[in-house]
Parts: structure tokens; C-alpha cells; sequence
């Protein structure tokens, strides 16, 4: 049995990280909107720290699997990126992370930008260890968790990792 399966499962909660911050105009370009690059430094940040609450191991980034910069976040914003585990497979996680815009006379929050970031686990050497598995909690934890594994076969189909006879989630999608 592998060592991940023997882990006691955490829940996505426990692996949430709140990064808010004000953008500045040194983060801005001359429209006076945050660099694309600086929104993914601080998501990278804040996956970092979900994945190694997770894992309680160093974790380094693997891949950025999705990107949606859907809203424009203006010099003066404040930016809260929210991020957690949607899936541990065995030395990776995906995490999920929902970037949001706070209104500066409302107060309301807007949901700007999101994206899906992969880390994997390893021990001192660099070597990949096992992570923990995840139990989802909430119907929202429970659809990113289950379309996580599509989103891995799918990246493994397209490196050549993986035949898509093999894909069983993936093909599930286009099948009855």
C-alpha cells in the first residue's frame, strides 16, 4: 500500500492561504494595471504556501496549468488571492486559486482573476515524497477536486505521459 494512502486525508481548509495586499504603481504598466507577471508571482506564493500546508514538506512549483486573467486589477486595488488544495495525487497537488478585487468605497468583493498551479512535494534532496490525501468538503471542493483528475490526464495525454485509451475520466466526458 503506498505510504500516501496510509496519510490521513486533510481537508481543503487546512491547506488555505490568504495573501491581500495593495497594488502599487511600481506593479503597474502604463495603464496603470498590475503586471500579468506580478498577479503570478504572488498566485505562485500563495500556492507555494497551500501545497506545503498540505504536505508539510518543501514543495516546488511543477507547472501552471491554467491562467484566467478575466478583470483588469487597477493601481490602488486591494487584492486578496485566495488559494487551496483541489487534489493531492502522490507527490502533487493541484492548487486551486481564486484572486478577488475589493471594491475601495463598497467594500465588495469581485472575483478578477483564477487559475489552477500544480506543486509536488520532495524531501530535503529534491527527491518527490508522498503527500497526504483530500477530502472535500463543500460542493465547490467537491467539483474542482473531481475535475482535477481530467485536468491531469489531459496534461499527461498531451505530453505523451499517457494514452488516451487510458484516460478513463476524460473519456467519460464524451461517452454516455
Amino acid at each position: 500500500m503506498p505510504k500516501s494512502e496510509m496519510m490521513e486525508a486533510k481537508t481543503p481548509s487546512e491547506s488555505m492561504a490568504i495573501m491581500t495586499d495593495l497594488v502599487l504603481p511600481s506593479e503597474t504598466n502604463p495603464l496603470n494595471n498590475l503586471f500579468g507577471g506580478e498577479l503570478l508571482a504572488r498566485m505562485d506564493r500563495a500556492a507555494s504556501i497551500a501545497a506545503r500546508r498540505h504536505s508539510r514538506r518543501i514543495t516546488v512549483t511543477a507547472s501552471v496549468n491554467h491562467v484566467a486573467f478575466n478583470k483588469t486589477v487597477p493601481l490602488g486595488s486591494v487584492l486578496t488571492v485566495e488559494a487551496k488544495i483541489s487534489r493531492a495525487f502522490r507527490t502533487s497537488m493541484e492548487v486551486y486559486l481564486d484572486v478577488w478585487i475589493e471594491d475601495r468605497f463598497s467594500g465588495e468583493r469581485s472575483k478578477a482573476n483564477e487559475a489552477i498551479y500544480t506543486f509536488v512535494a520532495v524531501d530535503d534532496t529534491g527527491i518527490p515524497t508522498e503527500v497526504p490525501p483530500i477530502k472535500p468538503e463543500t460542493p465547490l471542493e467537491k467539483e474542482r477536486f473531481a475535475g482535477a483528475l481530467r485536468r491531469k490526464q489531459l496534461s499527461l495525454v498531451l505530453a505523451g505521459k499517457m494514452n488516451p485509451h487510458d484516460a478513463t475520466e476524460l473519456k467519460a466526458l464524451f461517452t454516455d
